[in-house]
């Protein structure tokens, strides 16, 4: 498992640290989380907490279409502070959207009421992956602006999370031409054109990686890489067409000096081959028992998650004993850091996330034997 010598934020602690300091900033506690240290609590952060169950989001996009506020960096980070004040979280991830590397690259697209993203010419022939651009890459940078503003705002306070897509994801909206259940036209394309295939991913490897590093130099701590619908392929198949170009992307991102995140849904068949790209946290979907998958992994990296976001519908009762059932199955060990299997979803009661906050706060915090890093 590789882990950063260079990373730029983190306290100078041993690998064999056995205590955590006393009190930790939010961006402290995600990192060392991150790198299995021993932190104060478990850090906590939810996927998708800036969004439409928020009032405060709503009336943002009552005047800014979702692509106006990525695209600009003001209201990108306004909308990111203000999830992460109300919630009281440790970790801002940016507000921005997988599908953003798609413009510079060549491909349009848009959101359509009632049907998500469409591109609007979606690739289906080796001559389509020839013309993808990987020379406009600085079209993006209103997302490391979006970071540098939140950075200034929280001044290492909290953790600031910076995100792209997964070769494979990205390539599947790119083939698609939208969200799908089945991934037919994905596959095919993977099947029949190898070669274009394994060139569309290189080229898309080469603008996510400069893509996460313009977010890292504006002041992201983290990176996460959303490998959102790798679940849909078989043990052969990650292994064949996309387990070494993953490998690539994480070890690049690495080497900007940042731990790096990979979560992906329903990929519980995928983690031990997932453990090899050697990312450094491993995302966790609510359908896997955190404690069983972390000793299947051997605890060789960090492990993030996993309450069922439909938990946050739940009575106090039910959802108290739903977060402390993750927490317990985390065992007090270094290396954990509390957030949902997948992301809010709209009409959550905000006041039923903000109480999940307050219970991982209090949760008392054992240092299991052994806790230090493994591997």
């Amino acid at each position: 498992m590789a882990v950063n010598a260079t990373l730029k934020r983190l306290p100078a602690s041993s690998p064999n640290e056995t205590s955590a300091p006393t009190s930790l900033t939010g961006a402290e506690r995600l990192v060392r989380a991150c790198l299995r240290q021993p932190v104060d609590r478990t850090p906590i952060w939810f996927l998708r907490q800036a969004g439409r169950y928020m009032a405060e989001y709503q009336a943002v996009r009552a005047h800014h279409s979702l692509l106006d506020i990525c695209r600009t960096p003001s209201l990108a980070a306004e909308v990111t502070i203000m999830a992460a004040e109300k919630l009281d979280v440790d970790a801002a991830i940016i507000f921005a959207d997988l599908l953003l590397p798609l413009t510079p690259m060549g491909l349009d697209f848009e959101f359509v009421s009632g049907e998500g993203p469409v591109v609007h010419t979606p690739i289906r022939n080796p001559e389509a992956v020839k013309n993808l651009r990987t020379d406009r890459t600085a079209e993006l940078g209103y997302v490391a602006e979006s970071i540098a503003k939140v950075s200034a705002h929280f001044q290492n306070r909290l953790g600031i999370l910076g995100f792209c897509g997964a070769p494979f994801t990205l390539a599947s909206y790119m083939i698609e031409g939208g969200s799908s259940r089945n991934f037919i036209e994905t596959k095919k394309f993977m099947y029949r054109e190898p070669a274009a295939w394994q060139s569309l991913l290189e080229k898309l490897t080469l603008v996510l990686t400069e893509f996460a590093t313009q977010q890292v130099e504006a002041g992201a701590d983290v990176i996460q890489i959303f490998d959102s619908w790798v679940g849909a392929l078989s043990i052969a198949d990650y292994r064949d067409f996309v387990l070494p170009i993953t490998r690539q992307l994480v070890e690049s991102v690495q080497k900007q000096g940042v731990p790096v995140i990979y979560f992906g849904v329903d990929t519980a068949t995928l983690l031990p081959d997932m453990l090899t790209t050697g990312a450094d946290v491993l995302g966790l979907d609510w359908r896997v028992s955190l404690d069983k998958a972390w000793l299947e992994l051997n605890y060789r990296c960090a492990v993030q998650g996993n309450l069922d976001p439909l938990a946050l519908f739940a009575q106090p009762e039910l959802l108290e004993a739903r977060v402390k059932q993750v927490l317990a199955a985390a065992g007090g060990r270094a290396g954990h850091i509390f957030n949902l299997g997948h992301g809010i979803v709209p009409g959550t009661p905000v006041e039923n996330v903000q109480r999940v906050v307050q219970i991982v706060r209090n949760f008392k915090l054992k240092l299991a034997p052994g806790n230090g890093r493994h591997g």
